[in-house]
């Protein structure tokens, strides 16, 4: 009942929609490290960061984070707000678009190392030890649908080996193919997968 009443008194002109000079009058104060003022601003931003941020990086618990991230940011950086430059909440929402795509970049550079250590790893490996690690790692359905990015002789290399267990020499066998190209095919639809499942996940 007292905040609206107090935020009303602070808005220089009363006839224009409250969220604006507010807003802009909060900023200003919390540049000064004004506490309340910056609870009065949190109120009002939080909702809107979480929004934002939860459209670009779409984990609950990662927007949650970002979003308290941007927030604290606004209280350190508050001296930087220029009103002359746009209004606080755009200020706010151009800090939070920033944040979110950091993160959004650097959770898919830290899939892309680890699977690239991953296949490192797994390049002097046999190819059934290679294929019983990534058959644990991911779901049968997974699989299924991943398998239809392959070309035809990728898949049907992968399902002699995956389901039915046959090494590469015995799916050269029954391919009547080279061991070599059966390697190649293997070892390509293997990083296929990995790459389906780097988009998938």
């Amino acid at each position: 009942m007292d905040e609206p009443a107090r935020s009303r008194r602070m808005a220089p002109v009363p006839s224009e929609p409250p969220a604006g000079p507010i807003a802009e009058e909060l900023m200003v104060r919390v540049a000064k490290g004004d506490e309340r003022a910056f609870e009065l601003l949190y109120d009002q931003f939080a909702g809107p960061i979480y929004g934002l941020v939860r459209r670009i990086v779409r984990d609950a618990a990662q927007s949650e984070e970002v979003a308290q991230e941007v927030l604290v940011e606004l209280w350190r950086t508050a001296t930087r707000y220029a009103p002359d430059k746009g209004s606080a909440l755009n200020w706010a929402m151009t800090l939070a678009h920033r944040r979110a795509v950091d993160r959004v970049r650097s959770a898919r550079a830290s899939t892309e190392r680890e699977q690239k250590a991953t296949f490192e790893a797994a390049r002097g490996r046999p190819f059934d030890e290679v294929a019983e690690s990534v058959t644990a790692r991911l779901e049968r359905s997974q699989v299924r649908r991943c398998l239809s990015f392959l070309t035809d002789l990728q898949r049907e290399s992968v399902l002699l080996a995956y389901y039915q267990g046959y090494t590469y020499r015995e799916v050269a066998e029954v391919l009547s193919t080279p061991q070599g190209t059966v390697k190649t095919r293997l070892r390509d639809g293997l990083i296929r997968l990995r790459d389906c499942l780097g988009v998938t996940a």
